[in-house]
């Protein structure tokens, strides 16, 4: 197969470089549920307005929010906030990464999983994506090696016709979801910052994540409005994806510690080709923050631009 996409009555369909594609049921455009104008209740126990305290989880990840020492966040340079105060703090922009990505159609389910380190500041990482058995056709594969950077993907050991040693580079802003599912992994900032489209929150609990007390948010957000609130950096491949999905809405459950920091969010994706709707639940778990991030893209030279076999 070759790296391409395709777009067709109002649908959308992505034919990307990894064998996941098939497995994400990619090929499809997006039939999710939901609307409903702003509404959040606000989050007494914490003391923060729910809807807020979502929407900034990109910032304070990016360095761009501080934080009060009551676990408030304050957007710099934008309305939310004013300037930061002696008890302010910027929290540390970097962290590791574990992803799962899981599809059930027909009956099947299968699970991608992904680990490594993510940059928030400068958005860019490193993460090592493993696919499940039979997923392409075959028994093993070897762990497919993901660069993440602001409207690029690059893999390594994508699969059939590619040499070893060279890279395969897709532009996320031409995919049809704005590579939200077609890597088998959502980047990790566009999944913090689909959460400035939330247009339904509540807040459902206190609770405990790997011994981190976190808030437990459930809610809506709008892909569209998303894609109109995040950084120019981030815009070209939401902005994809608000066009090529049928509805642009999707529900997430998101933990944010008492820093306002995004700890761990679950975003569900559902899609309808012309077979069985296929549900597609992607989590993002976020720890280890100000771990050092090492991310070298490749050189032109290192890139494979021919044909991609499909297994």
């Amino acid at each position: 197969m070759v790296v391409q996409q395709h777009r067709s009555g109002g649908g959308a369909r992505a034919l990307c470089a990894l064998a996941v594609v098939g497995v994400m049921a990619a090929t499809a455009g997006c039939a999710g549920g939901g609307g409903g104008g702003d509404r959040a209740m606000a989050d007494e126990r914490g003391g923060a307005d729910s809807l807020d305290a979502v929407r900034r989880a990109a910032a304070v990840l990016a360095g761009t929010a501080t934080v009060t020492g009551r676990g408030t966040a304050t957007v710099s340079g934008s309305a939310h906030g004013a300037e930061a105060g002696a008890g302010d703090r910027i929290v540390a922009t970097s962290a590791e990464v574990r992803t799962s990505m899981e599809t059930a159609a027909g009956g099947t389910r299968v699970t991608i999983r992904g680990r490594g380190t993510y940059d928030f500041r400068h958005r860019t990482g490193r993460l090592t994506v493993v696919l499940p058995k039979d997923a392409a056709g075959e028994d093993e594969h070897r762990p497919i090696i993901e660069l993440l950077a602001p409207g690029a993907l690059y893999m390594m050991n994508r699969g059939a016709g590619v040499p070893e040693d060279k890279w395969v580079r897709v532009d996320t802003t031409t995919l049809a979801d704005g590579n939200l599912v077609t890597g088998g992994v959502t980047d990790p900032m566009a999944a913090a910052e689909l959460l400035l489209g939330a247009r339904q929150v509540t807040y459902v609990e206190r609770t405990e994540l790997a011994g981190v007390t976190v808030r437990h948010y459930r809610g809506v957000s709008d892909i569209g409005r998303a894609a109109r609130e995040v950084s120019p950096e981030s815009r070209g491949a939401l902005a994809a994806a608000a066009k090529g999905f049928r509805t642009r809405t999707v529900p997430f459950d998101a933990y944010l510690d008492e820093q306002g920091r995004l700890r761990k969010v679950r975003h569900r994706f559902s899609f309808a080709n012309e077979g069985p709707a296929v549900e597609v639940v992607s989590t993002t778990l976020l720890y280890g923050f100000g771990v050092p991030v090492s991310v070298r893209l490749p050189d032109d030279s290192d890139i494979y631009t021919g044909e991609i076999r499909q297994r």
